[in-house]
This record gives structure tokens, sequence and C-alpha cells, in this order.
């Protein structure tokens, strides 16, 4: 298992985010980690061998990747995989067949279609429930529940789930709870001090911000949790490249000036959107208007960079995204450059109309993941592709 180096821990998260998990390299005194690109390793006799014997099992550029993004979670262990979706296949592993979890209804796409899908297969109970009532949650407790799934803000409705009281509800019925940090980043918010057990991300949005690699990553306190977040990575094998784990940790150096960024235009940008569409059609937790404000002010540190909006039919979504010049129409999101998605055609194009419909994903909605460009320069671009509408 890979465990932080103990003093990252005394260090502030913005100077964990440049040192935590790594030292210059004792060969040639090299700032950043080398890129061990390699399958195997030699080993000194049998069973005899430098604690490395096969990189699916560990690699030295992933671990220093880990050690840091365990230490901006202020967690213990941390591992690295190859995708988002791929980490949450190796936690969704611990569970078996007859299990219960609780999950958020509006969550990522992927995340729906993998545990709708696929584990319900395996006999993986779930229910889905809206999680900014904590009454709803503790009302779906059975005696099977091993596990919350809670995604907070939400993608990408932005609803927001209170980390603590859930986390509570999980402890006490003997289950552990499972924060999908992605949105807000560990610059924003910390699950785990919050009472979650299991904190995840796709690294391929905030943490990398570049756009440039797919990646997930996990982390833990539990040292029980630990070892079977490992064997799971070892056995299923969803675990990323030295390359892809370099570049992360590349990221992960200016992620806190990146986030602050973020957080400063998408504040911007979200009061731009209310005061040209009415704050009733826009998504986003640092709006006054936004009904749940104030659990975003107690357990967020900023409001991040993702902001949702209702333009009112897929029409005139389709007549913003051709007109937007610095907003680029794609997926994902986290990314130092501007993006914009439609939700109900792109990242839940998987999710049924109808569930779409039930929980507000519209095809008028659009998501924008904010950059950090200049901000005047983004609200010119949005001026002229709202023009009209």
């Amino acid at each position: 298992m890979t465990k932080i180096f103990a003093e990252d821990l005394a260090q502030r998260v913005g100077t964990r985010a440049i040192h935590a998990g790594q030292r210059p390299d004792p060969t040639s005194g090299a700032i950043m980690p080398p890129i061990y690109q390699t399958s195997t390793y030699a080993q000194e006799a049998l069973g005899v061998n430098k604690g490395y014997e096969y990189a699916r099992g560990k690699n030295p550029t992933r671990e220093a990747l880990e050690r840091n993004v365990a230490a901006l979670e202020n967690a213990q262990h941390g591992f690295a995989f190859s995708s988002g979706m791929g980490c949450l296949t190796s936690i969704m592993l611990m569970l078996r067949a007859g299990d219960h979890i609780i999950v958020g209804s509006n969550v990522y796409g992927g995340t729906y279609r993998q545990m709708d899908k696929l584990f319900t297969n395996f006999g993986v109970e779930i229910s889905w429930i809206d999680m900014r009532d904590v009454q709803k949650v503790q009302d779906a407790v059975k005696k099977n529940t091993r596990a919350i799934f809670i995604e907070t803000p939400t993608n990408p409705l932005m609803q927001l789930a209170d980390i603590k009281a859930i986390s509570d509800i999980a402890h006490k019925a003997g289950a552990i709870s499972i924060v999908d940090n992605t949105f807000a980043s560990p610059i924003l918010q910390a699950p785990l001090a919050l009472g979650a057990d299991i904190v995840w991300h796709s690294s391929t949005k905030y943490l990398n911000g570049h756009s440039d690699l797919l990646g997930g990553v996990a982390v833990t306190n539990s040292d029980e949790l630990a070892a079977k977040l490992q064997f799971n990575a070892n056995s299923a094998g969803a675990v990323p490249g030295p390359m892809d784990a370099w570049l992360t940790l590349r990221g992960t150096k200016t992620l806190a000036l990146r986030v602050k960024a973020h957080d400063a235009n998408g504040r911007a940008v979200a009061a731009w959107f209310a005061k040209r569409l009415g704050a009733e059609r826009v998504f986003y937790p640092g709006l006054e208007s936004h009904p749940q404000h104030e659990l975003a002010k107690r357990q967020m540190s900023g409001f991040g960079g993702m902001v949702s909006v209702e333009t009112g039919s897929k029409a005139n979504a389709n007549t913003v995204v051709t007109r937007l010049k610095l907003f680029t129409l794609a997926e994902s999101l986290g990314g130092v450059e501007s993006l914009v998605c439609q939700p109900a055609g792109m990242t839940h194009a998987s999710v049924e109309p109808a569930r779409r419909a039930e929980i507000g994903i519209t095809d008028g909605l659009l998501r924008f993941s904010v950059g950090v460009e200049d901000v005047e320069d983004l609200l010119e671009d949005l001026d002229q592709a709202f023009k009209g509408l």
C-alpha cells in the first residue's frame, strides 16, 4: 500500500500540492520524480526484492502521485487508476452479491451507467436517492446497506449533499461513506474531515487540469479499506501508466493556483448568467439564490468553476454552443480551457430520457466548465452567444 510521508501533512494545502509525496531523486537530484517506464523489476534472490515485483502492483512514479493526492486530502493511503471509471470499478469490487448501496439520484452519467447496467448484474442492490434531503437517505437504509455514495456538487445540476450528516447515517448503519470530490477538488472541499471513509476523483479533471490524460485516484485513512483497494487495483488491473501518473503529478503542482482562478471566474460567470437569464435558471452553489448556498458555505471553502444554465430548449442550447468561440463544445471539465456541453446528449446520454426528465436534466440545459482565461474575454464571449435569446 502507498502511505504518505508523515511530514507532508504538516504543510498547508498549496505547499502540499507542490511538494507532498515526492523527494528529489537520490541518484541525480532531479526535482521531478523520474518516469519509471518499466513493466518489471530485477529481483536480488528468490523472495528478495527492493519492494517492487511487477508494475501492475507498484510503480515509483505512480506512488509519488498517490502520496501527493493522499496528502492533499489529508489521507494516509492513496491509489491511482487508469480512469475515473476504473477507480470507481475498484471501489465497487469491494461489494458482494446481496449488498445494498445508496447513491445520489443526480450523479455523473458514467457513474449511473456503471452501477445500473453492470453491477446490478452481479446482485448489488441500489437505491437512487435525492441526497439534498438527509431524511430520505436515512429512510433508504436497510439491514444490508454497505455503502452510501455521495457526489457533491453533483454533475450537472450542482446539487449538494451534507457529507457529515450522511456519513453519520452510514456509520450508524455499519456502512461506509464514499465521496466523489471531482467537482470541488481537495482545494475547496475536504470530505475525510467531514466523516467520509473513501474519497475519489476523476483525476482527468481538476487534479490534472490540462485535458491531456485519463486517470482516477482514491484515498482513505482506513488500513482495512486501503488493503481492499490495493488488492482490487492489482487484481482488476485498472492502473495508470507511469507517464500518465507523472503528467498528473505535474498538474497537481499548480492545483491550488488553478482552482482559485477557476473559482473566481466561476463566480463571475454565474453572476453574469443570473443577471442575464434570471437566478432561477442558473445552477451554481456560490449564488445566494442557490437553495443550498448555506451548506456550500459550511462545507466548502469556495464554489468552483462549474456552472449549469437552463436555456429553455434544445434549439436555444444549439444556438449558444455554435456561437461560442472561447468555450469549446466538448465533454470533460476541469482543464485550464473553458468548455461547454449539453449533458442530455453528451455526459448523460446513457441515462434514460424518462430518468433525465425526472431529475431535471433537460435538452436545454448547458454545463459550463469555466477555465482560467481572462474573465472579461469569457463574459464577452457569453454576451455575443446569448444575444437575442
